[in-house]
């Protein structure tokens, strides 16, 4: 059984579709909300951190773990304007994030199947 998954906020209809869930992120960007965590019913949480063009998508075992995230092989550079919900504004090497679509793929791929796309670098941080 493939785990089902909610926004951490409360905010939301309970357990999401892969796609509903691509749509209130994109929602929420859009509205400049560019922190969002998802709760999944094993425990793990998903993380979307997002300047609206690249983000950084980790994935934890529960609160307290490093996790692991998508990342970007080869990218030079590194992007400003992750604010998270806080107010705080982060930077972040562009090899650590991905662009929003590929983020919002990734997403809406470990919703669905429990995992990363096979085909999206990852990175363990444990």
């Amino acid at each position: 059984m493939v785990e089902s998954w909610t926004f951490v906020d409360g905010r939301g209809d309970g357990a999401l579709a892969p796609d509903e869930a691509v749509t209130e992120l994109r929602r929420r960007i859009a509205g400049g909300a560019f922190e969002s965590w998802l709760a999944g019913s094993s425990g793990r949480l998903l993380a979307v951190v997002t300047n609206a063009e690249r983000a950084m998508v980790m994935l934890l075992d529960g609160e307290g773990d490093p996790g692991e995230h998508a990342t970007y092989p080869g990218a030079e550079g590194r992007s400003d304007g992750f604010v998270l919900a806080n107010g705080q504004s982060d930077e972040y090497p562009d090899e650590d994030t991905v662009p929003l679509e590929e983020a919002l793929r990734i997403v809406r791929h470990i919703l669905a199947t429990g995992g990363p796309p096979t085909d999206a670098p990852w990175r363990v941080d444990r």
